[in-house]
């Protein structure tokens, strides 16, 4: 059970001062029971004229920052501490009728699932639903085996390359270049998942190294990965950049049907052309303790500054 400390800054810089309109956030961990959070602070400089924070479609904590005055620069540091029940791959329990691929979910969850199972890019030469279809094995294949067995195609095949512009590629450029970072992967396995007729959606967070020994693969910024739903377990998650099922080293902030929904932090400036000089970005994941088995998670307790 790992007691887990996160920092996220992020810093924009410009030549002159500008003006800033709104800003939306979503760095805060998501309330559940196996993230408890014990202390959540956003600070904000230059301070903004006003905080209010709201819960979107899917349940994330979004927080929108307005301003009255210009600055040359915006620093947004979300810091937090919260207690980790991490989920294993045997920790997977799944209805007897969903063990093995294909099936069918059930009347009741489908019309919810929907959106979820839609394909969000085109693929006219069917080449992820080729690719997919490599990870199908016999008619009593285990739906779980070859959840897994994709995951750890993604992080043995393909190249992991950091790339900090804006942006994703398609799953069709992932797939043909065999490179990218983690949201591609993430985007390249939700559109492979969902081309064999099941629901998945897209994770933001963050990931840190339970044994606090090397760091894993997206460490040092947000990190992305993969929710698919399974009856029985519900929501399980699959991380193709490190091969992991379950969420060990693993803390959600946002879920979404599409990245462009869990952005962590977006907005808009006004000023003169060219004043934009460029973005920082430091994220920082690591085990402070182990808390006691049994013990109960304290209380609550948050600020915005």
């Amino acid at each position: 059970m790992p007691l887990v400390n996160l920092s996220h800054v992020t810093t924009y810089t410009y030549s002159q001062p500008v003006r800033f309109g709104e800003h939306r956030l979503m760095v805060r961990p998501r309330e559940s029971y196996d993230q408890h959070l014990l202390t959540a602070e956003l600070a904000i400089d230059p301070e903004p004229s006003s905080v209010r924070w709201l819960h979107d479609v899917f349940g994330n904590a979004v927080a929108i920052a307005t301003f009255d005055h210009r600055a040359d620069y915006l620093r947004i540091e979300s810091t937090a501490r919260l207690i980790h029940h991490p989920s294993e791959l045997e920790d997977v329990h799944i209805e007897e009728y969903a063990r093995t691929y294909p099936f069918t979910y059930s009347s009741e969850e489908m019309p919810d699932l929907l959106r979820s199972i839609e394909r969000q890019h085109l693929d006219p030469a069917r080449a992820i639903d080729t690719w997919a279809r490599r990870f199908v094995g016999a008619p009593d294949a285990s739906t779980l085996a070859m959840l897994t067995d994709m995951t750890s195609a993604i992080k043995r095949e393909f190249t992991y390359l950091p790339r900090y512009q804006k942006g994703t590629q398609t799953p069709l450029e992932t797939l043909e270049r065999k490179t990218g970072t983690c949201r591609d992967y993430a985007m390249l396995m939700i559109e492979a998942v969902r081309a064999l007729g099941l629901a998945a959606r897209f994770v933001s967070g963050y990931v840190y190294n339970p044994s606090g020994r090397r760091r894993r693969l997206g460490g040092g910024n947000t990190h992305a990965w993969v929710r698919v739903y399974l009856p029985g377990s519900g929501w399980v998650e699959f991380d193709p950049t490190n091969a992991i099922t379950g969420t060990s080293g693993l803390i959600r902030v946002a879920v979404a049907r599409d990245i462009y929904q869990a952005i962590p932090v977006s907005g808009t400036w006004s000023g003169f052309p060219g004043s934009y000089l460029g973005m920082d970005v430091s994220v920082d994941a690591h085990v402070e303790i182990s808390e006691p088995s049994g013990s109960t998670p304290p209380t609550l307790s948050s600020g915005v500054s």
